[in-house]
């Protein structure tokens, strides 16, 4: 299971040398981009820089049909007022922090710079998944794949589960997904063929082929498949990715045939979602990253020998579902494969 906890260490003997912040940025981005899963079906808004630490989507509230009865003849009808709604998100500040030594730049051969470039990249991905999945797990519109609580769950996902998490979809007007943001540093979008969305640990992937339905990515035609996409059950494309943790031994007590943790079933959260659901806020102006380099050799009071150097990066980012109705969480258990 991929877990991700922030840690400041130091790399001894491994060479450095000095780039530019541009540069580093860039490089960041690139190594980066390939884990980002979550935030290409978000709704992008990024924040101006020097305006606030939170941003606030402002949306009207849809008028219900008239009651059925036609209009009376020269009589007005009672005129509605406009009503709104607002979703407030604050941003977080996340980042880290890794010392080189000044051996490694005399004596090792390793490019310890680029390679800290690709796994700050990595590691501000991971990040950002994190802080995402963990908003969007939050939803209040839940399904289980049995029984009516978490600690219930012990049965995988199915066709029948999947067609009752989209006729509810449907019922609250969701709209389908027809376009992702697209995998370069700059902002912008690419569009896709419509269809709801669903997100899961790739522990889930095998149930999901054995769906009634199922069709593989390999077998689209000239459809054009999603990042990390599985494939298809009816109208619902489902994609994968290591990073979206499951809840541990939150299930029953463990039976034949179903991943546990020794005592209990362990629950996967598969989230469907369709156009809008939720928002993905970075601050604008700064980079998606902003990188840190302190090249090895460069001296002041508290290095006055020039014995260390860093190369980190921060960001400010975060998440928020903007309609519980358009975002359901499905909890099931996954098989254990023997």
């Amino acid at each position: 299971m991929v877990d991700y906890a922030t840690t400041t260490g130091t790399t001894n003997k491994a060479a450095v040398s000095q780039r530019t912040n541009t540069y580093a940025e860039a490089s960041m981005l690139a190594h980066g981009q390939p884990y980002s899963v979550l935030g290409r079906f978000a709704l992008t808004k990024p924040l101006p820089k020097n305006k606030a630490d939170n941003m606030t989507f402002r949306r009207p509230k849809p008028f219900p049909p008239v009651n059925g009865s036609p209009l009376t003849e020269g009589v007005t009808p009672t005129a509605r007022k406009m009503e709104y709604e607002n979703v407030v998100v604050t941003l977080g500040q996340y980042g880290d922090l890794v010392q080189i030594t000044d051996q490694v730049e005399d004596l090792v051969e390793d490019p310890v710079m680029n390679d800290a470039y690709m796994l700050c990249g990595e590691q501000a991905m991971h990040t950002k998944e994190k802080v995402c999945w963990g908003a969007i797990i939050g939803g209040t519109n839940v399904f289980f794949s049995n029984g009516a609580t978490r600690g219930a769950v012990n049965a995988v996902l199915t066709t029948g589960l999947q067609r009752k998490v989209t006729r509810s979809l449907k019922n609250q007007l969701a709209m389908k997904v027809t376009k992702i943001e697209n995998s370069t540093p700059n902002y912008g979008s690419e569009q896709i063929d419509a269809a709801f969305i669903a997100v899961c640990h790739t522990d889930v992937e095998a149930d999901i082929r054995e769906m009634v339905g199922f069709v593989p990515v390999e077998k689209y035609g000239t459809a054009k498949a999603l990042p990390y996409e599985i494939g298809k059950v009816e109208d619902v494309r489902y994609v994968a990715s290591a990073l979206l943790n499951p809840f541990i031994g939150a299930g029953s007590t463990t039976i034949a045939n179903v991943e546990n943790n020794g005592t209990n079933v362990n629950v996967y959260p598969v989230i469907y979602f369709g156009k809008e659901a939720f928002a993905d806020v970075p601050l604008k102006g700064r980079g998606a990253i902003e990188p840190s380099i302190v090249p090895v050799g460069q001296k002041d009071k508290s290095d006055p020998l020039g014995q260390r150097g860093f190369v980190g990066w921060k960001a400010y980012y975060a998440s928020v579902i903007l309609n519980h109705s358009w975002l359901i969480r499905c909890e099931v258990a996954v098989s254990s494969l023997g």
